[in-house]
């Protein structure tokens, strides 16, 4: 790991609330306040910070019985069948900036806001929170974002067709971690606590009503980002349906494994004999037999692995491959061209609105999967391995 991210490491384990110790991941990177990869365990304690500005990022991953060579040849007047698909992944799903132009229908956040629902108090609580959040989220629901989020059509070892979909709260985690984190701030200030501004891990007593604030918003920020990845993985099951059975002679689309989970949230947990805050930043559970998704690079390989509960990670592994160069590094060294040459040699198709940027997500500036799941052998076990056919990204 780089210096900065065992200092962030170090003063994680200065907490005098830090339960046992600070778990570092095999993809462990720098962050904001608390490294990427990184699991904590706090007594009685909520850290802003440890959790991340997209507050429920995470991944959704399904299978189907459509053989990838199927898609890869089948050729239709507007192009091969993978092209036609990835070109309506992205016409259909706003990415980057983008959002819906209409507002989207959902039942959780309708309910969420009625007068009456337990989150009202939250509301009148937090009104400019409510403001930044709300009702832009309605637009904001289904829609991928950019940076390192994407949606992967993967081919698994039996030669079938997958999609994995990262993705996480889009603009409504952030305004939540922000304001709690301001929050936060002043109090620890008004307090007098020992910890220095300069780490960035301002905190919140659970059982205070600042504390028990951020645990509702966070919570529906977790909800609404596990909708967000719903509604898009329904969206690209559609369109896979849709054009497999309109261009080729393929019989009944079955979809089956499914999993969406979280890599960046806190949960209350039970490790050596605590009831303990377990922020997990870029890391996902991985309890005994729980199923776990494990991106690599663009263009790479990914893992399904199932949990071996171990307690020194406080159940917990790496949530992909993990970043060995900065966004502006990986801009310096690497141009737009050499990534299009890298996906071409491997046969990927990639569909973005605009490949001006796409160095920063390049595969050179993320660590070897296959090295980073070698470290992680006591943690979890790949019962799937996939490789990267096409990419939708912002």
């Amino acid at each position: 790991m780089d210096e900065n991210c065992r200092q962030q490491a170090l003063n994680l384990a200065e907490l005098p609330f830090i339960h046992k110790w600070v778990a570092l991941m095999p993809d462990t990177h720098m962050g904001y306040g608390m490294p990427i990869g990184g699991v904590i365990a706090a007594r009685g304690t909520i850290i802003p910070n440890a959790v991340g500005v997209d507050i429920g990022c995470g991944v959704v991953f399904f299978t189907t019985n459509i053989p990838v060579q199927l898609v890869r040849e089948c050729r239709t007047p507007q192009g091969l069948l993978l092209e036609v698909i990835t070109k309506n992944i992205l016409r259909e799903i706003p990415v980057g900036f983008s959002h819906h132009k209409k507002r989207q229908e959902s039942a959780y956040l309708s309910n969420l806001l009625a007068g009456g629902s337990a989150f009202a108090e939250e509301l009148r609580r937090h009104p400019q929170l409510a403001d930044l959040c709300f009702p832009s989220a309605f637009k904001q629901l289904g829609t991928l974002g950019g940076g390192n989020h994407f949606i992967e059509l993967q081919e698994d070892e039996e030669g079938k067709l997958c999609v994995m979909l990262h993705s996480g709260s889009r603009n409504v985690g952030k305004q939540v971690c922000d304001y709690f984190n301001r929050m936060a701030r002043r109090l620890n200030e008004q307090w007098g606590s020992t910890i220095p501004p300069s780490y960035q891990l301002a905190y919140l007593p659970v059982n205070d009503e600042a504390g028990q604030s951020y645990l509702n918003w966070m919570d529906m920020s977790l909800n609404f980002a596990g909708e967000n990845r719903e509604l898009m993985k329904e969206r690209v099951k559609s369109i896979i349906r849709r054009l497999v059975t309109k261009y080729t002679d393929f019989g009944d689309v079955e979809f089956g494994m499914e999993i969406n989970a979280h890599h960046n949230y806190a949960a209350l947990e039970n490790h050596y004999g605590e009831e303990v805050w377990v922020h997990r930043k870029g890391a996902i559970s991985a309890r005994e037999g729980e199923l776990g998704i494990i991106p690599g690079a663009m263009g790479r390989t990914s893992y399904i692995v199932k949990g071996l509960g171990n307690p020194e990670s406080f159940c917990s592994c790496s949530h992909g491959a993990g970043r060995k160069m900065g966004r502006r590094m990986a801009l310096a060294t690497y141009s737009e061209k050499e990534v299009l040459k890298e996906l071409k040699k491997h046969s990927v198709v990639l569909e973005t609105p605009s490949t001006k940027g796409i160095a920063d997500e390049a595969p050179f500036v993320y660590k070897d999967i296959e090295d980073v799941m070698a470290q992680q052998t006591d943690l979890a076990v790949p019962i799937l391995k996939l490789r990267t056919v096409a990419v939708v990204k912002g």
